[in-house]
């Protein structure tokens, strides 16, 4: 069992949710959107679900990662960062298939459940919308690493995560509470997908050495280092701007700003990343962004409630 909560990577999944937790939040602090009652515009199965699905689509691409890396002999001597299970034994490779399969269909089930809450019996087209989009979202996690046109090798991965960790993640989720898309929501979904993109970009940068000689071509192979930093650079900046602009067109009060709490792990990371000159020292600094990633979305979405806290009254005190 420690070997298997090893391999689903526990540091990976507070940043999975952060999309789901803004979206959601965005949902109950909204009503008047959608012309509902704040006890109506959120609902508890549908957030318990789609954290649920959210977290078994991380824990299937670690799997598969861990999988499709170690098969190929990526996850060599050369490696960086903590040893993978395929890679240091304690798992076999038929072993880590089956963890898959059994992990996507778990996963493939709670996303039907999750389609079924938000759309019941209606809305036919928007549940095989959402189905189809489930599906596209466990072959990716799936497709990363593992079988010999894996896009993670090709340097999509990046993209990847941007729009099912970014935009699906905070777009799709909302949509299931409230049937349309906000505008304003774009802001958050897509920093968040950036802050993502940007874990990753310190993962490919750790490992571009032993990436390059497993013909493993991520961004940072493709570009080296030094734009590797640069490109880094935007990904956070343009996010921690993104939030910022967010807040001030949703028009939020001076005590609404507390999310700024969450920047000044992201500026410190930020001058480390640029003074660093051994990329295997990297490292670290992958949990401290996925944790401040995970922070950001927590208080922007108290922010949120806290602006219309007659929500949180009504639906804790008064309930359904």
């Amino acid at each position: 069992m420690k070997h298997w909560i090893e391999a689903a990577r526990l540091r990976t999944l507070p940043l999975s949710v952060s999309g789901i937790i803004v979206g959601s939040m965005y949902a109950l602090s909204h009503p008047t959107a959608i012309e509902l009652t704040p006890s109506d515009a959120f609902d508890w199965k549908i957030f318990g679900f789609a954290i649920l699905t959210t977290l078994g689509l991380q824990v299937l691409s670690n799997f598969a990662n861990d999988y499709g890396d170690g098969v190929k002999g990526t996850d060599n001597k050369d490696r960086v960062g903590p040893k993978r299970a395929i890679q240091s034994g304690v798992i076999t490779a038929p072993d880590m298939k089956r963890a898959i399969i059994i992990t996507s269909a778990l996963t493939l089930l709670s996303a039907i459940l999750l389609i079924y809450y938000a759309f019941g019996q209606s809305n036919i087209l928007y549940s095989l919308f959402f189905l189809i989009l489930g599906l596209l979202a466990i072959i990716s996690a799936i497709r990363y690493t593992v079988g010999n046109t894996a896009y993670g090798y090709r340097g999509y991965g990046d993209l990847f995560v941007f729009v099912f960790f970014g935009l699906v993640s905070t777009l799709g989720v909302n949509f299931l509470y409230s049937k349309e898309i906000n505008v304003l929501l774009f802001l958050p979904a897509i920093a968040i997908g950036l802050l993502s993109v940007g874990v990753l970009n310190l993962n490919n940068m750790r490992d571009e050495e032993s990436d390059r000689k497993s013909n493993k071509n991520t961004i940072v192979v493709k570009i080296g280092g030094a734009k590797a930093k640069k490109y880094h650079y935007f990904l956070i900046i343009s996010a921690m701007v993104l939030v910022v602009l967010f807040a001030v067109l949703e028009e939020y009060n001076f005590d609404q700003y507390i999310f700024l709490i969450a920047y000044l792990p992201l500026i410190k990371h930020l001058n480390t990343v640029s003074k660093n000159k051994n990329p295997k020292e990297l490292d670290p600094e992958l949990k401290k962004v996925a944790l401040s990633t995970f922070v950001l979305s927590v208080l922007l979405s108290l922010c949120m409630i806290f602006f219309f806290s007659d929500i949180l009254v009504n639906l804790f005190m008064g309930g359904r």
